[in-house]
């Protein structure tokens, strides 16, 4: 039985999020299953040939409403888009360049707008994978399954802040069915 990753006449998108530089090593954000997502996420590129979206978490150049104390707290962060800090890893900065695969930037943890909309349609079919489960996969999977885009999460090409925070985020989006599924 094919299950929504499965089916290439889905025509789905695989939306790749955020596997940045400021999610590992020893960054105040370092992903502790950083690698596990890579893992997951290698493993879902060669089945989205042509049908592939990264997307990268920036500051804003000027913070505003309740981003300023968010970033009072986390002054590390407040650099500007091209710093390296904001970097896809390796493979996928290379991938995302080989491919030629469109990259969306936002200041928003949430990465469904009018860019992410511009690659996939207003309706598409996203396939979610990335990283943080529990703030920016979360915060992508909410806005667009509510926009209409229908949302299957890659539960093992995901990780969250904590092994407990992932699956509360899960969880969470399971309350969604059918809206978002999660596999």
């Amino acid at each position: 039985m094919s299950t929504p990753v499965d089916d290439p006449a889905d025509n789905a998108w695989l939306v790749v999020v955020d596997m940045q530089q400021v999610f590992t090593g020893d960054s105040p954000w370092a992903t502790p299953r950083y690698d596990h997502a890579t893992a997951g996420v290698e493993r879902l590129l060669p089945r989205f040939t042509g049908r592939t979206v990264f997307t990268r978490f920036v500051a804003p150049e000027r913070p505003q409403g309740a981003w300023v104390p968010y970033y009072r707290d986390w002054p590390f962060a407040l650099r500007p888009d091209d710093d390296p800090l904001w970097d896809l890893t390796e493979p996928f900065a290379a991938a995302a360049a080989d491919r030629r695969d469109p990259v969306v930037t936002e200041p928003t943890f949430g990465k469904w707008g009018t860019r992410l909309q511009a690659v996939t349609g207003d309706h598409p079919h996203l396939v979610l994978a990335g990283v943080s489960t529990d703030c920016c996969v979360l915060s992508t999977a909410l806005a667009a399954a509510d926009a209409g885009a229908t949302v299957t999460v890659v539960a093992d090409a995901c990780a969250g802040a904590s092994d407990e925070d992932h699956e509360r985020a899960l969880a969470t989006m399971r309350l969604y069915a059918p809206l978002i599924s999660v596999v």
